[in-house]
This record gives C-alpha cells, structure tokens and sequence, in this order.
C-alpha cells in the first residue's frame, strides 16, 4: 500500500509541480542578478562619461598626456565613436572579462585584480566561515538558558561594538606579538589567515547568532519540539538537528546581506595585517585616480553581491519545504 501510494500518479504529479516552481524561482533569481549586473556595468559606463573633464585624461589619471597614450586610449574606449556604440562596446568587453587598461600600473586590469582576487576571496570566506561556526555554536548552547544568554549577549555587544581594525590589533599584540603563535604579517599557509579572518568575522558572527538564537528560542517553542521531545532524544540534538533548520531563515537572509561588509573590512585588515589583496589595491588605485581600476572593483563588488545573494534566495526552499510550493495555486 505505501509503495503504491509513492508512486500514484498524483504523488508524481506533485514532485514535477514542486520542480517546476523551484526551476522558475532559479530562473527568475539568475534574471534579477544580471539585471544587477548590467545595473552596475552601466553605471560604471556612464561613471567615464559623465566625469568632468576629457575621457581621456579621466582614464589617465595621474599619469602624464601625450598623443601618443591619448590616441591609444581613444582607440581602446573607441571614444570617437557614437555613445551607443561606446555602450555596446563596453558591455561586450566587461561580458568577456575585459575591464581595460590601467595607465597608471601599465597593465590590464584584469590582470591586476586577478592576481590580487585569491588573497581577499580566502580572507573573506575564512571570516565567513568563523562567522557562521560562532553563531551557530553560540546560539545552539545559549538559547532558552538564561545565564548563558546573558554571558553571550555581553560578549555579542563587545564584538559588534569593536572596530575590526582594532580586534585585528589587539589579536597582534595577544597572539603575534605575545604568545608568537600566528605570524605579524604573511600570507603564507593557513596559519596567516586565522588571525585576520577572526578580526573580520566575529563582529559579523555576533550580530548574526543573536538573530538565529531568537529564531532558535521561537523554535524550540513550536509543536513540533514537543513531539521530538517525546522521542527521548538528548536536547543538544533537538537543537542542532531540528531547531536550527527552522530557525535558519533569518540569519540567512541577514548573513546574505551582511556579506558585502566583509569586503568593505576586508580592505582595513589587510593594511592592518600587511595582506596583499584588492583592498590594497582599490586604495592605491583610488589615491592614483586610476579610474579603471576602481570602476572594475566596482563591478567585482556586484558580482560577488548577486552571487551571495543569489545562493541565499536559492536556500530557502532547501531549508523550508513549504516555500517550495510558493507558486502553485
């Protein structure tokens, strides 16, 4: 009889339904993140063309004019053709991984970014990563245990309030300069990153285990935490096991949005920690007006946006089954 019943055709019905409605919301979401996208490439055109001044000597920045750059540059930009055309041309070289030239560092600046991408792309994940294991360790053990909570809440404040520059100091001073255990200033090997990920991630952590722990507090709550208590279960698998899932949504969406402050402090602590990275390089670019430069970290900085925000959206059917029934009628 149950095997029949799985394999009714109104059972198959359903499954192909749910399908279909996560295939669209997949659909729609990618749609929205290239609407952000473009957003940003045009804005970043019209960035160019809109800057006071010649085109030319905008893109130059510091740098020195002669006919010889100007024509080159002209060239390049395609600046003596129509706007339309400039625009198309634009979008089909950003579209291929073409951000231009820097005339201040003499090269492409694809180039550039891309031998500075993979030093900030570990540092912030490794802050994401610390992020995560602290709320959910400290939401997990706190929630509905007042003492606990109080203790953590203390400690959240502190971290939140505490400038990521200064935590990555004080973590020098305690645990480079101190004890010696982690180098002042490298990026070699796991051991250079535990420091600045910790100095980045924690005030992040803190904001979002205070979210999962209410979330967790309301779950704990519901009628199903009273049938799985009925099981004998222990109560630290209650919690990590059902509660979390339930209480999910929340610190998701907030750590999707909170994500793109990661790369904001990223360019803080890799001066603080002597880091090669694009955080150094979007200050040298901005203080030398190298204007491709900062338009491509621009662009850079969308694109990680979307995709975070992206694979969040994508979650919440995987973390709530009813969400996946969202478009049915």
């Amino acid at each position: 009889m149950t095997a029949e019943l799985a394999t009714s055709p109104g059972t198959v019905e359903i499954g192909r339904s749910h399908r279909r409605v996560l295939a669209k919301q997949v659909v729609l979401r990618l749609c929205s993140g290239l609407g952000v996208l473009w957003g940003a490439v045009t804005l970043s055109f019209l960035g160019v063309r809109l800057a006071p001044g010649d085109t030319v000597d905008v893109l130059l920045g510091e740098q020195p004019r002669t006919p010889e750059v100007a024509a080159a540059i002209r060239a390049e930009w395609g600046l003596d053709s129509p706007a339309v055309v400039q625009y198309g041309r634009y979008l089909w070289n950003v579209a291929h991984g073409d951000f231009g030239r820097s005339y201040v560092l003499q090269r492409p600046v694809s180039e550039v970014l891309g031998a500075q991408a993979a030093p900030t792309l570990a540092l912030t994940g490794g802050a994401l990563l610390v992020a995560l294991v602290f709320a959910v360790v400290v939401a997990t053990t706190t929630a509905r245990r007042p003492r606990a909570r109080a203790l953590a809440n203390a400690v959240e404040l502190t971290l939140v309030s505490t400038p990521a520059f200064w935590l990555g100091i004080v973590l020098l001073s305690v645990f480079s300069f101190g004890l010696k255990l982690f180098p002042v200033a490298a990026n070699k090997g796991l051991s250079a990153l535990v420091l600045p990920a910790l100095a980045l991630g924690l005030s992040l952590g803190a904001v979002v285990s205070q979210v999962l722990r209410d979330g967790l507090e309301r779950a704990l709550e519901e009628p199903f935490a009273v049938t799985v208590r009925s099981w004998s279960i222990r109560d630290s698998e209650l919690r990590v096991r059902h509660g979390l899932r339930h209480a999910a949504l929340p610190a998701v969406t907030l750590t999707g949005w909170l994500v793109g402050g990661l790369l904001g402090g990223a360019v803080i602590i890799e001066e603080v920690f002597g880091r090669p990275g694009l955080g150094r390089v979007t200050v040298e670019a901005v203080l030398a007006q190298d204007l491709p430069v900062v338009l491509a970290v621009a662009i850079l900085s969308a694109f990680v946006y979307v995709v975070i925000s992206t694979v969040v959206d994508l979650l919440y059917p995987l973390l709530d089954p009813r969400l996946r029934r969202g478009g049915e009628q």
